[in-house]
């Protein structure tokens, strides 16, 4: 009778219990608890369409949006970083006549360096006639040196009686044509082009030298302009090109 029974029950293989395995009912139940349910479609669809009007909706106020916000964040960038790249434009200015310069000694001079904010805005040169046993290739009759030191921007002050440059704040020095003879500063002092006009020794724009005293455009304190370096410090957008 115990051999009838397991005979019975090996056909079906069912379990020790009289049920079948789970993953082997011989309805296949258990392969389709397996699969996954469809994803229900969404309200207002149709069979065939690639979009819904949800969809549809839904991209186009995320499109409004962003022309909303292109049309106000775009022209306060621009109007912000405009002015970055926009040269400067600097005045030639009147420092007194040609006879109030000599060639073996500088003459102060006060003029603004930028312009429309009054006082604040002027600033100091030192302006000499051009010699020839100092100055072989200057094509301007004078030379204007700036007073701002090449190293931190502090300013310099001409001692006459050493013929240098001396800045006060970290032991700068430099001669006469304003190149460095000592302390921290990376290349010689800046100057700005000259000319005569009207019976008067004008100031231009300010230009950087290098050692060479080969003349490039603007740089600010502490950027070194020989060999490599001038690429590794270019000019800002707003200085202008000085070419010569």
């Amino acid at each position: 009778m115990a051999d009838h029974t397991e005979t019975e029950r090996r056909p079906g293989k069912t379990g020790g219990d009289g049920n079948f395995p789970a993953g082997d009912r011989g309805d296949g139940a258990g392969r389709d608890a397996t699969r996954r349910l469809a994803k229900p479609k969404p309200p207002g669809y149709f069979e065939g369409e690639t979009m819904t009007r949800r969809a549809l909706v839904t991209g186009g106020a995320l499109a409004a949006g962003g022309i909303a916000s292109a049309a106000i964040v775009l022209p306060a960038i621009g109007f912000a970083l405009g002015p970055v790249f926009e040269e400067e434009d600097f005045p030639w200015q009147d420092v007194g006549p040609p006879g109030r310069f000599v060639d073996d000694n500088y003459t102060p001079v006060t003029f603004s360096m930028v312009t429309d904010v009054g006082e604040a805005g002027k600033t100091l040169a030192y302006v000499r006639r051009r010699n020839p046993d100092l100055d072989e290739n200057v094509p301007d009759e004078f030379v204007a040196i700036s007073t701002r030191c090449a190293h931190l921007g502090c300013p310099v002050r001409w001692v006459g009686p050493a013929q240098r440059f001396v800045c006060p704040c970290h032991g700068g020095v430099y001669d006469a044509r304003g190149q460095v003879e000592g302390g921290p500063p990376v290349r010689p002092l800046d100057r700005f082009k000259t000319r005569v006009q009207n019976g008067q020794v004008q100031i231009g724009p300010r230009y950087s030298v290098n050692s060479d005293l080969k003349r490039f455009s603007a740089r600010d304190p502490g950027q070194p302009i020989d060999g490599l370096w001038k690429y590794l410090y270019p000019k800002r957008f707003t200085v202008p090109s000085v070419s010569g």
